[in-house]
């Protein structure tokens, strides 16, 4: 992969699955620690804080700073604050997003919320989905972390953040901003986080409608790796292509 300086890097589907490690996943983020590339874990989930994600991966054998991810609550706190700094929120979704938003300033609120911003959770609350409803139609711009409709759980996928989002969306006749994949700005906030240009950056993801098209329309070359959602045989349904395509992230060469 000549010319490759950066790497930006889903998280899963490409280094892990479930809770456990893909093969080669350990052995290519050490090789880039080791040579002193520049990378960036991405998630476009939500639920969990940098931190958190660092312990998590670390029980599996990875071992990261936290500042090495980014999650879409990172990007929607970043872009919230590059709206109205110092604003406030109601929010659906759990530490990573509000410890986010906590971070940069946001006041969380029920009381005339400049924003409503839906993120990722485990326990959906028909209450405080009736208040977001409420709120948007009074007025309340309306944010979603990222547009996923679903995720992987125990026993198998579960409704995520965009089937939320559908349902307020649906009630209220709002469409919301999805700030994560595939908005390329999530891209562009990874970028000079890390100080990199596109030219000389790689997108690693496995799912072609968000890593690939996200990649490519932020003008990175982009890996698509089979260890995840997009099978072979999908990646000529879509108008665009990856760059290269591999069977997982450890026939990536550094």
């Amino acid at each position: 992969m000549d010319g490759v300086k950066n790497y930006l890097i889903d998280m899963d589907g490409v280094l892990l699955w479930g809770s456990s490690l893909i093969p080669g996943a350990a052995d290519f983020i050490h090789k880039l620690q080791d040579k002193g590339i520049p990378f960036l874990i991405f998630t476009n989930n939500s639920l969990y804080t940098p931190r958190d994600l660092q312990v998590r991966l670390a029980y599996m054998g990875l071992n990261v700073p936290a500042d090495a991810i980014f999650t879409s609550a990172l990007a929607t706190a970043q872009f919230l604050h590059s709206q109205r700094p110092g604003g406030s929120a109601f929010t659906i979704g759990e530490s990573g997003l509000t410890t986010a938003l906590h971070d940069i300033g946001y006041i969380l609120t029920s009381q005339e919320p400049e924003y409503v911003v839906v993120g990722e959770t485990t326990m959906y609350s028909f209450q405080r989905i009736s208040q977001a409803c409420r709120f948007i139609s009074n007025g309340a711009r309306f944010i979603a972390t990222n547009p996923d409709v679903m995720g992987p759980g125990e026993g198998g996928f579960v409704p995520a953040t965009g089937a939320v989002a559908a349902l307020i969306s649906s009630a209220t006749g709002v469409k919301p901003y999805f700030v994560g994949k595939p908005n390329p700005l999530m891209m562009r906030m990874a970028l000079r986080k890390l100080n990199a240009h596109s030219e000389e950056s790689a997108m690693i993801g496995d799912r072609m409608d968000t890593d690939v098209v996200a990649g490519t329309e932020s003008g990175l070359r982009t890996v698509l790796v089979l260890s995840g959602v997009t099978k072979r045989e999908q990646v000529e349904r879509f108008p665009y292509r990856p760059t290269w395509i591999l069977d997982s992230i450890a026939d990536v060469e550094v």
